[in-house]
This record gives structure tokens, sequence and C-alpha cells, in this order.
């Protein structure tokens, strides 16, 4: 008897135990700090930039942008990298307004905010 008990018990609780998956805001599975953490990498990247610095030297610094925008205009190209500095929904999608815009001149580091963004713009 006691050993029917035992294999009944044991059975039973396999039968009830499950699997829990936490998800966070942002929908990353496991790693709530994940946007967190990539926003403060991009911001202490971002805080070590110069002005004049290469198209492709930023591009190995930073890494993949989150946006890529091109420009044209009066006889200059403009291209515009957004990275994700900031959490403003917890939606689990980056938009633009979560992102430092860096802008580039020609190649080169312009300026980046969005005061840099607003000038290439008016």
């Amino acid at each position: 008897m006691k050993k029917l008990l035992l294999a009944t018990t044991l059975c039973t609780s396999l039968f009830l135990s499950g699997c829990v998956i936490s998800v966070d805001g942002d929908g990353d599975y496991g790693n709530s700090s994940s946007w967190h953490d990539s926003a403060k990498m991009n911001r202490k990247h971002l805080s070590r930039l110069q002005p004049d610095t290469s198209y492709e030297k930023v591009l190995s610094t930073m890494g993949v942008a989150d946006f890529n925008e091109f420009y044209k205009t009066n006889g200059d190209q403009y291209q515009v990298l957004y990275y994700r500095t900031q959490r403003v929904e917890g939606d689990g999608v980056t938009k633009k307004d979560e992102c430092t815009p860096l802008v580039f001149k020609n190649g080169a580091l312009a300026g980046w905010g969005d005061s840099a963004y607003k000038m290439i713009n008016n």
C-alpha cells in the first residue's frame, strides 16, 4: 500500500509540474535589462564622440544603428544614424523618440542630438 501511495504521489507531482516564462515590458525573455544595457552602452559611446570622426569609425564603435536615414541636398550628403539611448514606452518596440540621432555630412560626423538633426531639416 505504501508503495502504491508513493508511486501515485510521484506521478501526480510530475503531471502537475509546469514551466513558467517571465516576459518583461520590452518583450525580452529572461533578460529584463537588455534594453537598459544597450541604451547605457550607447550613451557611453556617445559621450566619447568627436566631431569630424569618419562614418566608418563611428559605425565600428557604435555598431548597427536602430534606424538609418540618408539625405542629399545642395550638393551635400547627409546620413543620420539613430541609436537607442532611453526608454519612453515599455512596449518592446524601439522608436525614434527613444534614440539619439548622429548626423554625418559628406561622411564625417557633423553633430548629434535633436539640434543637429534639426539643422539639416531647415
